[in-house]
């Protein structure tokens, strides 16, 4: 089996996930299957190691979703090298180039959803992330 992906451990981050092959431009790198959960279950979460791994999800983005395989370990970037599209019918979350990766890459994402939304996050971003 070919992987395209593999998990190291990032300095400040803790894990990320980093390209094993060279991806293109607009190319699919993971359709990550997802659990979701209501609206009312976020308040339980946030005390635990879960939270920060969650994806709004649902019509309105009210309720959760923790994404399976490697996609709730994507680190974030306000510059990112790819994106995350929600397949609410499908239930998984789609993630996608946004630019030429190289092997041995770290893939990263924009937390907010959107690669160049700069609205600050619930945790600091480290230096390196905002160039």
């Amino acid at each position: 089996m070919y992987v395209s992906v593999v998990i190291k451990n990032v300095k400040g981050k803790g894990r990320g996930v980093f390209a094993a092959r060279d991806f293109q431009q607009g190319e699919i790198i993971e359709r990550s299957p997802v659990i979701t959960f209501a609206k009312e279950t976020w308040t339980h979460l946030e005390d635990t190691v879960f939270y920060p791994y969650c994806y709004f999800w649902g019509e309105n983005l009210e309720d959760g979703a923790l994404a399976l395989g490697v996609g709730s370990l994507f680190n974030h970037s306000y510059h990112p090298n790819a994106r995350f599209f929600r397949q609410q019918k499908e239930q998984i979350i789609e993630f996608v180039t946004v630019q030429k990766i190289a092997a041995g890459e770290e893939i990263t994402i924009n937390y907010n959803g959107i690669v160049d939304d700069m609205e600050p996050l619930w945790f600091d971003v480290l230096e390196q992330d905002t160039k």
